[in-house]
């Protein structure tokens, strides 16, 4: 996801390493040795998935005596070497494909032999059953946020998307940290609500980069930054708006080059030169075509190629003439909360996924509807 209401939810909370595993299950002795081995730098996530199917073996069928063999001697499950992908196929097909419980019992299985996951499927109702009580700490989660930030907001429906990835003990340290939690996505939350007028005409104005009629009922503002390469998705993006829209939209291009980027702020610079000769929208897809060669060298040999009178914007860049241009956007994009790249807005609305152009499409179309056109 790009910069925004997902990002700070979504990241990870440390999580307290469980209590070392003790295997009630039976291994080969070289099997063992590498349980034991690679269990010391095997990820919490991975170590809490094999809690679980070793709980399972150890409570399964097997443990039960068969009349045939006599007392004390467990019935033994049928091997295939395909018995640790059906159990981890069993579990993630009830527990959910893309829960972050399936990605650490598909991990977790490939440490046990065949005889072991052949032992967990005699009982994966077991191991199903319990990952469906631990799934209980998520869905509370999600409808404590839902209620105190409202069923109707976009980071509501963040959370319902995020929290399908989570582990159950990832829901129940951020339930721990709840207060922490509610107040950085409220914080988030205003940061997404619509520009009030006065904002969508500052960021809409100016003699900027554009393309589309002025009077378009539906103005798209995007900030960006040459060297960021989620902003390279969004220079795609943008080829696909003029294409589907034509005049139906006017689209507008802000600078906002990262500190870290080193030479973003001079690439910026160089995309305002060329605008200034009229070859803005040729420069720009020099650039983020050419994301890893931005120096000043590589920005005069585009300006060459591209037609542009080279001593002139040679000059431009010598004397820092845009910077002050560059530095007042960026400036701008503070006042309206940008704070990573690409950052774009449809009408003051801003965009949470700004590289999805089904996404933005879809949200372009329904500003269009609004619009009455």
């Amino acid at each position: 996801m790009t910069p925004g209401l997902g990002r700070r939810f979504n990241r990870t909370y440390p999580l307290r390493p469980p209590n070392k595993l003790r295997a009630q299950i039976r291994l080969r002795p070289y099997e063992e040795g590498k349980l034991v081995k690679q269990l010391s730098t095997y990820s919490p996530r991975a170590r809490m998935a094999l809690s679980t199917i070793t709980l399972a073996l150890a409570l399964s069928p097997a443990a039960a005596c068969s009349k045939s063999q006599g007392p004390g001697k467990a019935a033994a499950a049928k091997a295939s070497p395909t018995s640790c992908a059906d159990y981890a196929a069993r579990v993630c097909k009830e527990g959910g494909e893309e829960s972050g419980n399936c990605t650490t019992i598909k991990a977790a299985t490939e440490l046990l032999a065949p005889e072991a996951c052949a032992v967990a499927l005699t009982n994966v109702s077991f191991t199903i059953k319990k990952l469906g009580e631990q799934k209980k700490k998520c869905e509370e989660l999600v409808t404590k946020l839902c209620g105190d930030l409202g069923a109707e907001t976009g980071s509501c429906e963040m959370v319902k998307t995020q929290t399908k990835t989570f582990t159950p003990d990832r829901c129940a340290l951020m339930m721990q940290h709840y207060p922490e939690v509610l107040s950085d996505l409220k914080q988030q939350e205003d940061r997404m609500k619509p520009l009030d007028e006065e904002k969508r005409a500052k960021i809409a104005g100016g003699a900027v980069p554009a393309f589309g009629p002025d009077d378009a009922k539906v103005t798209i503002v995007e900030f960006s930054d040459f060297e960021c390469p989620f902003c390279s998705r969004a220079a795609e993006i943008t080829h696909k708006v003029k294409e589907k829209y034509g005049d139906k939209v006017r689209f507008v291009f802000r600078q906002f080059p990262l500190s870290f980027h080193k030479n973003a702020h001079t690439a910026a610079e160089a995309s305002l030169a060329a605008h200034s000769q009229g070859k803005f929208w040729e420069f720009h897809d020099k650039l983020f075509a050419n994301q890893q060669k931005l120096d000043r060298a590589s920005l005069d040999g585009f300006a060459k190629e591209l037609g542009l009178n080279v001593a002139s914007f040679k000059k431009a860049l010598d004397s820092k003439e845009f910077a002050p241009a560059v530095d007042a956007e960026m400036k701008l994009g503070e006042e309206v909360t940008v704070q990573g790249t690409p950052s774009m807005f449809i009408n003051g609305a801003r965009i949470a996924d700004p590289t999805n152009f089904e996404v933005l499409s879809g949200q372009i179309d329904a500003a269009l509807a609004k619009a009455g056109t």
